[in-house]
């Protein structure tokens, strides 16, 4: 991946916790601990791999486990805004899964680089 792309993908990764911490202050107080605080270390965690993946020479393990957190992050995102939990409203839903999806994208194109 360029130098350019990986800043892309961190910078798009900011973007995207910035988003979500405004989004998790509004689940209720019972889930902050719960489900909004699995969700948060998710995040941080899937962003501390993205910035070692980038400074890694050999990048395609931590590029895995990055993969791994998106998907688990994906996956607590979508039990927020189950119909029963309905923690996250659709429309943020929806705009948190479009930067997931685009974030999705850009790992991609950068594990199918390293694996040329």
């Amino acid at each position: 991946m360029e130098k350019g792309n990986d800043l892309r993908i961190l910078q798009k990764t900011e973007d995207m916790i910035l988003y979500a911490n405004k989004a998790l202050e509004q689940f209720p107080r019972s889930e902050r601990y719960a489900l909004a605080a699995d969700i948060k270390r998710t995040m941080y965690s899937f962003y501390r791999l993205i910035i070692t993946a980038n400074k890694k020479y050999y990048k395609k393990t931590t590029l895995q486990d990055a993969d791994v957190e998106l998907e688990v992050l994906r996956g607590l995102i979508r039990l927020a805004a189950n119909k029963e939990m309905r923690y996250l409203p659709m429309k943020k839903y929806e705009i948190w899964s479009k930067m997931l999806s685009e974030i999705g994208a850009m790992l991609g194109g950068w594990i199918k680089a390293m694996k040329q």
